[in-house]
């Protein structure tokens, strides 16, 4: 069959990838700490192949090759909030639940009075381990924010500055997304070091997606869609004609 028809069926799907990845942006405009997805192209063939039988012909279409994160800084939000706190430059805060002892990364320091029971080391009548509650930083899901000793933070008075942790890696490349704006770090970015950004209190980091720029790629994919679809059909048109010639 002509090969464009499959040149544009791979490009008709690809071009559906990227819609999902600027599709996301969009629909995160307005979540505090996100960070954006860019989408990369390749060519599937850039020279020609021996095959079998004959010569494989190089251009059979495009593929999306990978996305990566923008980890620019994004806007500026004034709420007030004692317990909202913003990294001005480079850094993340680090989280960790206790239930499992991960430890993940967030931009997002929109933080709350999470309570925590543990043991006050005595016992009662019976033996049993006197527990007391104590209320820790948390992101409000369950984890812990970590301090600058990488240990939880007890608050006392949740107007004043907590000693928030800030840290980094020196690659953020490959870093894996998680759910809630948060991210895992893999081997490839390196060891975890103090970041030098600096703390801000009242402040929340806005989502660095630009909507113009999001809306103008949903514009070129949805070009390319169409574009795709009509070499499909005009390669079907061709074939058609071409087997009633045949009969």
């Amino acid at each position: 069959m002509n090969q464009s028809f499959y040149i544009g069926a791979i490009g008709a799907q690809q071009q559906l990838q990227r819609l999902n990845v600027h599709g996301d942006n969009i629909a995160n405009v307005n979540t505090y700490g996100f960070k954006a997805d860019r989408s990369h192209f390749e060519a599937l063939m850039y020279q020609n192949h021996r095959g079998v039988e004959e010569e494989l012909p190089m251009g059979v279409g495009g593929r999306l090759l990978m996305t990566s994160t923008n980890f620019e800084q994004g806007g500026v939000a004034d709420t007030g909030r004692t317990l909202d706190y913003m990294i001005e430059g480079e850094g993340f805060f680090g989280l960790v639940d206790l239930a499992t002892g991960e430890v993940t990364f967030t931009r997002n320091g929109a933080f709350y009075m999470s309570e925590l029971q543990r043991a006050t080391g005595e016992t009662d009548e019976n033996g049993r381990a006197i527990m007391e509650t104590v209320y820790c930083l948390g992101d409000g899901a369950g984890r812990f924010v970590l301090s600058e000793t990488g240990g939880l933070i007890e608050i006392s008075d949740p107007k004043e500055m907590q000693p928030i942790g800030i840290f980094d890696y020196a690659n953020y490349n490959g870093m894996q997304q998680l759910g809630d704006t948060r991210y895992l770090p893999v081997d490839k970015n390196g060891n975890l070091s103090y970041g030098t950004g600096v703390l801000r209190q009242g402040l929340l980091e806005r989502s660095n997606a630009d909507l113009a720029e999001e809306l103008t790629k949903v514009i070129e994919s949805q070009r390319a869609y169409g574009m795709a679809l009509k070499m499909v059909q005009t390669s079907d048109e061709i074939e058609t004609t071409i087997n009633n010639l045949r009969n």
